[in-house]
This record gives structure tokens, C-alpha cells and sequence, in this order.
């Protein structure tokens, strides 16, 4: 069998066989089949697709190629959530506790802020000595003792997936929706994920920038879920505004901290809920969405959720009294509001536009070796829909010098549109793809 075999085979737009595939991901990891071969192959594929099964044997052997996590031993069912990331997106600091605390244990690997998509594990390690670079014991362990658990993925998993994402990023082929799909899909069954709720994102501030284009992936990876075996369920979710009102690390922490204790906004509380709802669903603990949904909802009025988080804080090393009193986050230099110019309903407030400024700020990385600054960020204070009259404030810059505040401010001013007339307020949801 040869590389450039394949490469044609993909060329002609012919399917290739399981083994052929498997031979494909086993020569990237061990570095037989060289990074132009590799490029050229994954542009064949970006140009001429790949069908259901071809997808679901590339996930299986990019999975299967590095360690795979047994949780079966540990759990009953391992159920994992997983968005394909935008701005403001703290949800996992939500869910993950509030279906912990229904009894339904979660492990959760999450990843680091690259370019406007924050990360989780960045948010959390806004808390002194909080620990996420956990061993495989440890993780099982806080996993089976605690019932939740919140990590860095492993090189160990999936490493022919990191090794094809390098490949991707500077080849053009990011974009190639069976690449997208097998690539979020083998990490999470590496990581021993029975049970996944993909919140698929779409919009300006999305990887996905139109509702097609994001009912095609989410299809495809709910397909390679039944064709694997797991059990998947894909929620569309708007990303053209920034989820929430925080973005930035400290200040997306807090709100997290502030919805857990009743506190949120009633927009960002109900994705959280339908999300853990689903989660709850598929992990059996409910034998319907309403009943899944009461759950959520009764442990985050009586605060259980909120001490779930509280625990796993202490669980991984960090300072739980930040939990408590958010007021011990070291402020930003400068905190500064920035007001509206004019009257009029609000008909856009571009994500994107907002992640990038908070980026350029120091809340985020444009390369994985950049530091970040967890303090810095921005309060979105109206969402499209709102009517809003001059000198409103929009927004709450946290900036750490004069000249990062000016910029964000120009930024996020144009990032907003008025209108004279009423407009509807931007969905949290589009639709849910489910297993047939």
C-alpha cells in the first residue's frame, strides 16, 4: 500500500477502504507518510469530500491512534458536551456542575483560547492554584470520587489529530466539514465519551458562518456517532452576538459563578439549562426532555450546582474562596464604560468583531505561545432587539492600559447597527439533530 495511492484514490473521488484509511492515519503518526503528501491528501478530501463511512473509519483511526481512556470501569455512562467555540462561551462552567449534580458523573477535557474563541481551561485557571494538567489517575479518580472533573486533553489522545490540524491550519483545509467532524469526534472518543451534546455554533463569531453549513456538520457527526456506536445529540446555536454578557477569562468566570448562584441573565441561563437538559437525556438520567429539565433547573435553584463548582475548584488545587467572593479577582487598570451615540433598536453586535478586540486586548492568544491577560475584557451590556437611547452605556471595557481601552472601544462601537424600527431578538437556537 502507498501513500500517494490514496492521494490519488481521493483525487478521483473514490472512497477509500477502512484499511486504506488506517494505513493513511498510522504512516502521520509515525511520520512514514511526509507532511506534503499529507497536505495534498487532506486538499483532496476538502475538494471532494468523503462519505459517511470514510468519515466515521478516518474518526475511529485518529481516535484509536494514540491512548483511548476506558471509563467503563469507572462510570456507568460517560457523558461528554462539546462546542465548536465562539464568544462568551462559558457554558461548560454551567452545565458541567449543574448535571454533576444531578448525579450524572462528567469528566470533561476541554481546550485553550486560540484566536476570538476563548477556552475553558484559560477561564477556570483564573483562580489561583487551580489545577488542569491532570494525570490519567488522577482523572479517573476525581471522576469515580467526585462526579466531576475538568482536564487538558492529553497528547496521548488522538495525536494524529493534532498532527493533521498543523497540517490544516497552514494548507487551507480547515474548512473541510468530514475533516471538522472527525476531528472533534475522535478526541472525544478517545476520551472515553459514551454519550456526547455538541452545541454547534453559528454565525459571524463561528466557525460555521451560515445555518447549512452548520446543520451539514452537525449531520455528519451525529451520523459518526450512531456508526461508532455513541450516542449523539447536536443543538445549532446562535453565535452572530456574544453568548452571555462577559468575554474575557476572569469576567466570563464570574458570570458562570453568578449564574450557578440564580444570578444570570435569563438568556444565557436558559442555554445552559436546555444544553444540561440533553445532557441529562442522554445519559439516561431522565426519560424525557421536561423531566430533564426540572432536574437541572431544581439543582440550580437550590444551589447544589453552585457548590458542585465550589468542590471541583478545591478538588483540582484552586482557591475556592474565589467562588465565594468574586470580588477578590484582581481588577483590570482601567474599567470603562463606553456609551451609545445615538437612539435606536440595536439590529447587530458582531461577535466577532467583540472576540477580536477582547483578543487584541491580552484576553486572548493569536498564537498557542502567546500569554494571556485573564483580567482584561468586555461587558456586553444590550443585545440585538434592545432599544437603546444616546449615552446609554453598551458596553464595560476592562482594559490594562489607555491605549488597549481606546481600541476596544472603536471596536466594539463597530460592531453594533441601529435602526429605527423594531427588530426581533436573535434566536439562542436554531434546531436539534438527533440519532434516527
Amino acid at each position: 500500500m502507498r501513500a500517494v495511492d490514496i492521494i490519488i484514490k481521493k483525487r478521483d473521488r473514490k472512497e477509500m477502504t477502512r484499511e486504506e484509511i488506517e494505513f493513511f492515519v498510522r504512516g502521520i503518526v509515525n511520520g512514514e507518510i511526509p507532511d506534503y503528501q499529507v497536505s495534498a491528501w487532506a486538499m483532496a478530501v476538502l475538494l471532494n469530500g468523503m462519505s459517511d463511512q470514510e468519515t466515521t473509519d478516518l474518526t475511529l483511526a485518529m481516535a484509536y491512534s494514540g491512548e483511548v481512556l476506558d471509563l467503563s470501569g469507572i462510570v456507568p455512562m460517560e457523558v461528554d458536551k462539546h462546542s465548536t467555540g465562539g464568544v462568551g462561551d462559558k457554558t461548560t462552567l454551567v452545565v458541567e456542575p449543574l448535571v454533576s449534580a444531578c448525579g450524572l458523573p462528567v469528566g470533561k477535557m476541554s481546550g485553550r483560547g486560540l484566536g476570538f474563541t476563548g477556552g475553558t481551561l484559560d477561564k477556570i485557571e483564573s483562580i489561583p492554584g487551580m489545577r488542569t494538567n491532570l494525570t490519567q489517575e488522577e482523572f479517573k479518580r476525581l471522576l469515580r470520587d467526585e462526579g466531576l472533573v475538568l482536564a487538558g486533553q492529553s497528547g496521548d489522545l488522538a495525536p494524529a489529530d493534532g498532527k493533521l490540524y498543523a497540517l490544516r491550519d497552514v494548507t487551507g483545509t480547515v474548512q473541510s466539514i468530514p475533516l471538522i467532524a472527525s476531528s472533534v469526534m475522535s478526541k472525544k472518543i478517545a476520551g472515553g465519551a459514551q454519550g456526547i451534546v455538541l452545541d454547534v455554533k453559528v454565525g459571524s463569531g463561528a466557525f460555521m458562518k451560515n445555518l447549512e453549513e452548520a446543520r451539514q456538520l452537525s449531520r455528519l457527526m451525529v451520523t459518526i456517532g450512531t456508526l461508532s456506536g455513541r450516542k449523539v445529540v447536536a443543538l445549532l446555536s446562535d453565535m452572530n452576538q456574544p453568548l452571555g454578557r462577559a468575554v474575557g477569562n476572569a469576567l466570563e468566570l464570574v458570570e458562570a459563578i453568578d449564574t450557578l448562584k440564580g444570578r444570570g441573565t435569563a438568556d444565557f441561563t436558559e442555554h445552559c439549562l436546555v444544553v444540561a437538559s440533553h445532557m441529562l437525556l442522554i445519559g439516561e438520567k431522565a426519560q424525557n426532555l421536561d423531566a430533564a429539565r426540572k432536574m437541572a433547573e431544581a439543582v440550580l435553584a437550590d444551589g447544589s450546582g453552585f457548590e458542585k463548582l465550589k468542590q471541583l475548584v478545591k478538588n483540582q488545587g484552586g482557591d475556592a474562596a474565589y467562588v465565594d467572593d468574586c470580588a477578590l479577582f484582581p481588577p483590570a487598570p482601567i474599567i470603562r464604560g463606553v456609551q451609545s451615540p445615538q437612539k435606536g433598536y440595536l439590529s447587530r453586535v458582531d461577535a466577532l468583531e467583540i472576540g477580536e478586540a477582547s483578543v487584541n486586548m491580552g484576553a486572548g492568544r493569536n498564537k498557542k505561545e502567546d500569554t494571556i491577560d485573564h483580567r482584561v475584557g468586555i461587558i456586553v451590556h444590550h443585545k440585538v432587539g434592545d432599544l437603546v437611547h444616546t449615552g446609554d452605556e453598551l458596553f464595560t471595557i476592562h482594559a490594562r492600559d489607555e491605549s488597549s481601552w481606546q481600541m476596544a472601544a472603536n471596536s466594539v462601537l463597530s460592531a453594533c447597527r441601529w435602526q429605527e424600527q423594531p427588530c426581533e431578538p436573535l434566536p439562542l437556537f436554531y434546531e436539534v439533530i438527533k440519532q434516527k
